[in-house]
């Protein structure tokens, strides 16, 4: 028998993911001190997206389009792409993505392989963030603000890979959409059709996966 594996390259339902709740979270600890002083750490160097997809489900038919989903992921077992109205391109809100949006690496006369990533913030304590789901057909890359094609990009992993080396110092840019690896939170789905049809959003937990 072949062996499944663990991520399936499909994304969810966007009609319904449009409509759910949810963002990043990150783990913080804070120990506050006999003066009433804080001192805090960061438990994770990278935030998680988590997201409620049971408040896009408007209709029977959500309902059944979300069960579906979930019984071919088998629960928990298998990721998938979440598309993340909020965050989901290189570029702004409302502007198309452009080959010099984020920075993703400098040159050295030898290398080629450069990873997608998004930066957020600037001045005190930037965070750039992996992107290991770009979407298909909508990478594009620059060499000092020159557009490249000829280059390869991997959409399951996020990794570029130019023909030839950028020289030493270069910038590398890079515009993009991408999607979140995620998988369900549950393996449970509880869907009161009596309490759905009363108004009563059920919950559906979906957790963003890390490496």
């Amino acid at each position: 028998m072949p062996l499944i594996p663990a991520f399936h390259e499909i994304r969810f339902p966007t009609n319904i993911a449009f409509g759910s709740s949810g963002g990043p979270e990150r783990r913080t600890e804070v120990v506050t001190l006999g003066s009433g002083g804080e001192r805090r750490n960061a438990r994770w160097a990278e935030s998680r997206r988590r997201y409620d997809a049971g408040y896009g489900v408007r209709s029977l038919a959500d309902v059944h389009q979300v069960i579906a989903f979930f019984e071919e992921r088998r629960g928990k077992l298998f990721g998938f792409r979440w598309r993340d109205r909020a965050d989901d391109a290189s570029a702004p809100p409302g502007t198309e993505p452009t080959a010099t949006d984020q920075t993703v690496g400098t040159g050295d006369g030898a290398t080629t392989v450069f990873a997608l990533k998004k930066t957020y913030g600037g001045l005190h304590a930037p965070y750039e963030r992996p992107i290991a789901k770009p979407v298909a057909g909508s990478v594009r890359i620059a060499i000092d603000g020159a557009a490249l094609e000829d280059f390869w990009v991997d959409p399951a992993t996020g990794v570029v890979t130019l023909a030839e080396a950028p020289v030493e110092g270069a910038t590398i840019t890079a515009g993009f959409r991408f999607d979140v690896p995620v998988r369900f939170d549950t393996d449970q789905m509880v869907i009161n059709l009596a309490a759905f049809e009363a108004g009563e959003i059920p919950s559906i937990p979906i957790v963003e996966i890390k490496p």
